[in-house]
């Protein structure tokens, strides 16, 4: 048993590392999706015992990870920072409320919820996506009115559940607004950056982030933000299609998270 434990410790952090660079990687190609990766990775790859730690990890990686793809957003100029700051403004306290009930719920009921999350993020990847909108939408008080509920409600969910939020923050944006999915895209990552900062200290001020692995996650997540691009070239014209593929992938972790959850 104390070899076998050994043998895990080796191993735990270059899985980490790879486990990274695949979320990484999906984000980069996909825009979101990968981040609810994280923590069954880390539960069920790297070894990670409890799921608080998982989701309180993975929230502060996914933030990182977030913050990088928001620079290089914000240098091409895609991001909508009036509309994506009273998104995420809105959202932060939804954040932190979400995350402090998390932290009061058993760590297998908080996995079954997990995984219904998961399924969500595969079903709404399953959904055509339209680009259309207006690229010059400007902030007023009219859409401030619709903006701050949804950031708030969007916030909530992305405390709860540990996750980016990016499937509910990327279509609220554009019902909200009325701005194209480039933009919407682009600006969802100013609220990732902050749900999931605000989830992995309120984890952190707990004790409940595994911060040599977060190190792993990022490290990981930075080769595949590089490796990104090309993919993106390469799947060209399929995008669709591998799209589906993976939201299936999402759909069939999901299920097995909440297997596992109940004791399988």
């Amino acid at each position: 048993m104390e070899s076998r434990g050994r043998l895990m410790s080796a191993i735990a952090y270059p899985v980490a590392v790879a486990g990274g660079a695949v979320i990484g990687l999906l984000l980069s190609v996909f825009g979101g999706g990968g981040s609810v990766l994280a923590p069954p990775l880390l539960l069920y790859g790297v070894g990670v015992r409890d799921p608080h730690v998982a989701i309180g990890t993975a929230a502060a990686a996914v933030a990182v990870n977030a913050a990088s793809g928001l620079f290089v957003q914000a240098r091409a100029g895609r991001v909508k920072w009036p509309c994506a700051l009273v998104f995420g403004g809105a959202g932060l306290t939804g954040s932190l409320i979400g995350a402090h009930f998390a932290k009061q719920i058993d760590g297998q009921a908080l996995l079954l919820w997990f995984a219904l999350a998961m399924a969500m993020v595969g079903g709404a990847m399953l959904r055509p996506r339209k680009a259309d909108g207006d690229p010059d939408v400007r902030l007023d008080q009219r859409l401030m009115v619709r903006l701050a509920p949804v950031g708030l409600a969007v916030g909530l969910a992305a405390g709860f559940f540990g996750i980016g939020g990016g499937f509910l923050i990327v279509p609220g944006l554009m019902a909200a607004t009325g701005m194209t999915l480039a933009n919407a895209a682009a600006s969802s990552l100013v609220s990732v950056v902050l749900f999931g900062g605000a989830t992995s200290l309120s984890y952190a001020a707990s004790g409940l982030v595994d911060w040599k692995v977060f190190l792993a996650l990022v490290a990981g997540g930075v080769i595949g933000a590089v490796l990104g691009a090309p993919v993106s070239r390469l799947l060209a014209g399929r995008a669709d299609v591998a799209r589906r593929v993976f939201a299936v992938m999402v759909v069939l972790t999901a299920a097995y998270v909440a297997w596992r959850a109940v004791g399988g």
